[in-house]
């Protein structure tokens, strides 16, 4: 994941506030993808009662903390979209007046 590493620190500028962010980020890219292996389901033999694994419930609670890192990056370098309008927002803005 060295690759990966790199690739993201250049998309921050080698920004060193933003080092720890990436090294986050792939940590949990490297956790994800491992428990993305692991069965998510268990199924109960009898009743056929389904329920999610350990390894499901961890995915989910990685993924959140993922999203967030990609959050974080995503304004600190700048490039987040929602900033800008809309097309349906500034459509409405036209229609109000």
């Amino acid at each position: 994941m060295d690759g990966r590493k790199e690739e993201l620190l250049k998309l921050v500028g080698n920004d060193p506030f933003l080092t720890q962010e990436v090294e986050e980020m792939v940590f949990l890219e490297e956790q994800l993808e491992r428990l993305r292996k692991l069965p998510q389901i268990e199924v109960h033999p009898k009743t056929g009662a389904q329920r999610a694994t350990p390894a499901a419930k961890e995915y989910i609670k990685y993924l959140q903390q993922y999203n967030n890192v990609v959050k974080i990056l995503i304004r600190a370098t700048g490039t987040d979209e929602a900033d800008e309008e809309s097309p349906l927002r500034k459509w409405a803005k036209g229609r109000q007046t």
